[in-house]
């Protein structure tokens, strides 16, 4: 686990900026450094030691013949099965690390490597053959990776976009059409991100970069396609699956952890695990401390729970900080104590497991549920409720208006994901008129949802999830959290095994009246207590209503809210308004409140803190 940073063309100091830029990501790699330098590219790499620690396993790698050089950033958990087979075919290896398998690979298949690889990774390959760049991101956007023009069109790349900073020919903007989409979805949710210019690779994409043109194509996708067979195959079948997932991802020669909540999904994997130690963190705070669970539940398997209570103080004195590691303003709540949960675990391991993934592939959300009454409603023909969902589409919002959507079976028309805090007319309500003209909520979904056009709506729903909000929310706060202290964070449930596996899984049994997610439930009885398989998704619930009702942090982001930066993209009267409704309890605005407050604090650190270039 590592990160990257490069740039094409011919700077005078390019050793320098190098330097530098690999400098500003030494948090996700502390242990080692190495520069690559040839013919109009510069490739740079900071090391966490994860495998083969000896300093065969360096990074930038270069081929034998001197032909091509690696930098890449993730983890191979089939890399000895491909090892072996490359071997037969006649290369010889110097290390035993995932990398140098990558590089080889490319020499031996070329582009279609990826096609064979089983794991998160992010990496670049330097063919002096024809003077290119061949690159990739994982399946499902576990690892980042950034790519932007400079001012003279020289490429910049790396793992994370701060590093971006370091390079003179870097043109540091806002993407005046970044803010309201961010306002709905509460995460950057395009491919150029919020620094006008600079973009992310999409998950599951590949490109090649040659004579100053980026050519980027998609070489996987999900494929929902059921397969009916009796229930307690597919509850046996999953338990196979996820116990391979996590031995595979066991692989390391450095001591593996988990993080533990309440809930099923870590629990899962903790006990498929079993580690010699967990890690909770809760709140200081009335009603947001459920490490008791975690405590209970290592008890019982035998582990040893390590914990932390975080309070409102640490929260926002660290809140810079972490807006800062994400690189793009990011609002989830959870990212705040998922910060502290990585400072935690790292005091003793380098390497944890986690559950996210669980929800989007075995579908979790209660979003994806219809109600009691939605079920009465339904028994109505199609036809007519999709004519009515129809026009209430093109009605000003009355109540009942969000039933009517739903029950037309049309998620497409509604359905934007697992975060929704602003309307969009909520949005313009508040924002500069400048910063009103940017891509539809409608719009962005559109390109996704295109995919599945002809499929069902929770098949819609999953997918929509799984291409955007996962990558965009779930593992951004991931990788970024936890590389902010040199952790390095498995996710298996997002494996391709597993998920080629889920694609089948036919609906009913994943939701089923009785409970989300059914059957990965009802497989992990297996495993855990009944009380764990059973309990409901609470995710990781953040005291933000309450604090922000508190005259000290009510006072930290009226600071924001009134001040002169605030006013460029916003009306700071209409967010004092909804700040001191809150206060008030006149309304529950905690969410806008946090998603505004996090982008001015994000706005803040890269753009006014930070040394202009």
């Amino acid at each position: 686990m590592c990160g990257f940073v490069g740039f094409t063309g011919f700077l005078e100091n390019r050793k320098e900026v190098l330097n530098k830029m690999m400098d500003r990501i030494i948090h996700r790699g502390p242990d080692m450094a190495g520069e690559f330098m040839s013919d109009g590219i510069a490739l740079g790499f900071r090391r966490l030691s994860i495998l083969d620690l000896s300093e065969a396993g360096k990074q930038p790698m270069v081929a034998p013949d001197g032909s091509c050089a690696l930098v890449f950033n993730g983890e191979i958990y089939n890399f000895q099965d491909i090892r072996k087979e490359l071997i037969e075919k006649g290369h010889s290896f110097h290390s035993n690390c995932d990398s140098e398998v990558i590089l080889h690979g490319y020499m031996e298949y070329g582009k279609a490597i990826v096609d064979r690889l089983r794991g998160m990774f992010a990496f670049v390959i330097w063919d002096k053959r024809d003077n290119s760049l061949f690159g990739a991101r994982d399946y499902f956007g576990i690892k980042p990776f950034y790519y932007t023009e400079g001012k003279n069109g020289e490429l910049i790349f790396g793992s994370e976009i701060k590093s971006f900073l370091d390079h003179p020919n870097f043109i540091k903007q806002v993407n005046e059409k970044a803010l309201k989409p961010y306002l709905t979805f509460q995460y950057s949710s395009q491919d150029e991100t919020f620094f006008k210019g600079v973009f992310k690779l999409p998950p599951a994409h590949l490109f090649v970069y040659r004579n100053g043109k980026m050519d980027i194509s998609r070489y996987w996708d999900i494929e929902f396609d059921r397969k009916y067979k009796p229930f307690e195959e597919y509850t046996r079948e999953i338990d196979e699956v996820v116990n391979e997932s996590v031995r595979a991802h066991k692989i390391s020669d450095v001591k593996v952890a988990s993080f533990l909540s309440g809930g099923i999904d870590s629990s899962y994997i903790t006990a498929s695990l079993m580690p010699n130690e967990t890690f909770s963190v809760g709140f200081d705070y009335n009603k947001f401390n459920e490490t008791d669970y975690a405590k209970e539940l290592s008890d019982i398997l035998g582990i040893e729970n390590k914990r932390k209570l975080i309070t409102a103080d640490e929260c926002f004195e660290a809140f810079p900080t972490i807006q800062y590691h994400m690189d793009e303003p990011q609002s989830n709540p959870s990212s705040v104590p998922l910060y502290f949960l990585a400072q935690l675990a790292k005091q003793d391991v380098t390497v944890v497991l986690s559950g996210e993934g669980a929800d989007e592939i075995y579908a979790g959300y209660a979003e994806y549920d219809i109600s009691p009454n939605e079920k009465k409603y339904r028994k109505i023909p199609k036809c007519v409720r999709r004519l009515a969902a129809r026009t209430a589409l093109k009605m000003k919002y009355f109540k009942g208006h969000d039933f009517i959507l739903r029950g037309g079976e049309m998620p497409e028309e509604y359905f934007v994901g697992e975060a929704k805090v602003f309307s969009e007319a909520e949005s313009d309500l508040i924002l500069k008129d400048e910063f009103k003209k940017a891509p539809s909520v409608r719009e962005i979904c559109a390109g996704i949802y295109k995919n599945v056009k002809d499929k069902d709506e929770l098949t819609k729903k999953q997918y929509l999830d799984l291409r955007l909000w996962l990558p965009g929310d779930i593992l951004l706060k991931a990788d970024k959290m936890s590389m902010a202290h040199s952790l390095e964070l498995r996710v298996p449930f997002l494996d391709r095994r597993v998920m080629e596996h889920a694609e089948g899984i036919p609906h009913e049994y994943k939701i089923n009246g009785k409970n989300t997610k059914y059957v990965l439930r009802e497989a992990s009885r297996k495993t855990l207590p009944d009380e764990w398989a059973d309990r409901i998704k609470l995710g990781f619930p953040v005291p933000i209503r309450y604090w922000l009702r508190e005259d000290k942090y009510f006072n930290i982001v009226k600071e924001y809210f009134e001040s002169d930066f605030a006013a460029i993209f916003f009306d700071t009267n209409a967010l004092m308004s909804m700040l001191c409704d809150h206060k008030n309890e006149v309304k529950n605005c905690q969410r806008k409140i946090w998603t505004v407050f996090t982008f001015l604090v994000w706005y803040k650190r890269f753009f006014i803190d930070e040394k202009e270039q």
